[in-house]
């Protein structure tokens, strides 16, 4: 490890996050380079902008499927403020937010 104490940083974990950066960079790029080269029907376009909601609800789906009580609160939550604000990003950091502390107070 380099450093001492609590800024101690393996080597190892820095190679892999900065991987996996380079790796999300090309993706993206690969991804908009590829949508420049072909025509994007109204239902294409339609379903990719769907994508990024039907990615988190397949991530977190089983999660809420097999969770408890605090993960079930931490859904209304997330509903909550989805409804009020429509933002995806606040309403999933409204969620961790929430699933931590119930899980720490339940």
């Amino acid at each position: 490890m380099v450093g001492e104490g609590a800024l101690a940083l393996d080597p190892l974990v820095v190679g892999v996050i900065l991987a996996m950066t380079l790796v999300t960079a090309l993706t993206k790029i690969g991804g908009l380079w590829l949508l420049r080269r072909i025509e994007v029907s109204e239902r294409l376009e339609a379903g990719l902008s769907v994508l990024p909601g039907a990615i988190v609800i397949a991530i977190l789906g089983p999660e809420l499927a097999a969770g408890g009580p605090a993960e079930w609160g931490a859904a209304g939550v997330v509903l909550l403020i989805m409804w009020r604000t429509e933002s995806i990003l606040l309403s999933l950091c409204g969620g961790v937010g929430t699933v931590v502390l119930f899980r720490a107070h339940l």
